[in-house]
């Protein structure tokens, strides 16, 4: 199983940051998962004050140059309000400079914002998403492409470069929890990404099903058809500080979030049940958090990769920075030792 982060690239205005220093924060986390042998960061996309992550890719670029080892990817980039064209050649170009270390997680977005800015209208949230995604991916194929849709001007025999460092630019497909979007990663083959913020981790197994037999029909191996797993999660030295570290930052800003979604406001008996052995976040001592990685793993059917979101918690760099070595130096070879 590999392990990473995905950040939202927070501003941390609560500890009086200025977003260049918030900025430098966030590539030092980048530069210390790198040193401790993680496998993936992500970055997100938002257009929103307290998110610094409207460009992933030019961060992302900045971190391949103070990298090694660990893959950069997005972690969604929203590709529905973009130019598949534009987000092929700036992932192209990343791919470049960390000399094969590019790959992306795309999907329609859950935040909504992108789409008033940018002149789309939410009635098209899912013909945008299809369209966009067929012509990505035949970009990704082809260096000449002839193409025709209804959202972007056509384009005849039309040579997109850079091209990639790598022979395929890896494309996972970012679900939330509509089955549709299960079967249209399986029918495609492209890796899947599962976004879990609520609840219990194994009620989306029907829907890991779901892909897997739609992608069994269209001819893909099991092997093709990778399952990566998001979640909310922060792991501190014992159990009782990952949750005096978290619970406060997290019922704060999930709260908030709800006001806006219709969420109920966070208690302290709901998180109790979320930290609980099927609960979605994965919070904890390094044993704890490990065995319930592959808690999940087994529920799920097995998953080839989990990414922790940490910076949603208002925990401050510090916290974040132990919280990525632990990950790297105790949690990564428990799981490794449970092979």
């Amino acid at each position: 199983m590999e392990i990473g982060i995905d950040s939202f690239a927070s501003a941390m205005y609560g500890s009086y940051l200025s977003s260049a220093d918030a900025m430098e924060q966030l590539l030092d986390r980048i530069v210390i998962a790198d040193e401790a042998g993680l496998d993936v960061f992500g970055i997100g996309e938002h257009h929103k004050k307290e998110f610094l992550d409207s460009a992933p890719a030019v961060i992302l670029s900045a971190a391949a140059a103070r990298t090694e080892n660990i893959t950069l990817g997005s972690a969604v980039k929203v590709l529905s309000t973009d130019d598949p064209v534009r987000v092929y050649q700036n992932f192209a170009t990343l791919d470049l400079i960390s000399k094969g270390r590019a790959e992306l997680v795309v999907g329609r977005g859950s935040a909504i914002e992108a789409y008033p800015l940018f002149g789309y209208d939410l009635k098209d949230y899912d013909a945008l998403f299809a369209e966009k995604l067929e012509l990505f991916l035949q970009i990704r194929e082809q260096e000449y492409v002839t193409w025709s849709g209804k959202f972007r001007p056509a384009l005849t025999n039309q040579p997109v470069y850079p091209r990639a460092f790598q022979e395929k630019l890896p494309v996972w497909l970012g679900v939330g929890g509509t089955p549709a979007s299960f079967i249209r990663a399986g029918s495609l083959g492209l890796p899947l990404m599962v976004a879990v913020i609520g609840g219990e981790t194994e009620r989306f197994r029907p829907l890991i099903d779901l892909y897997r037999e739609a992608g069994a029909q269209a001819g893909f191996s099991p092997g093709q058809l990778k399952v990566g797993l998001h979640s909310p999660g922060y792991v501190a030295q014992t159990s009782e500080q990952a949750v005096a570290d978290y619970y406060p930052g997290y019922a704060e800003l999930w709260t908030k979030a709800g006001k806006e979604r219709g969420w109920p406001p966070v208690t302290k008996a709901g998180f109790d049940a979320l930290i609980a052995p099927k609960g979605v976040l994965v919070v904890g001592g390094p044993e704890e958090v490990a065995e319930k990685l592959l808690r999940h793993s087994e529920a799920l059917g097995g998953i080839d990769r989990f990414t922790f979101q940490m910076d949603n918690a208002g925990l401050t760099h510090r916290q974040l920075m132990q919280s990525i070595e632990l990950i790297g130096t105790m949690v990564m070879p428990l799981i490794k030792k449970s092979k």
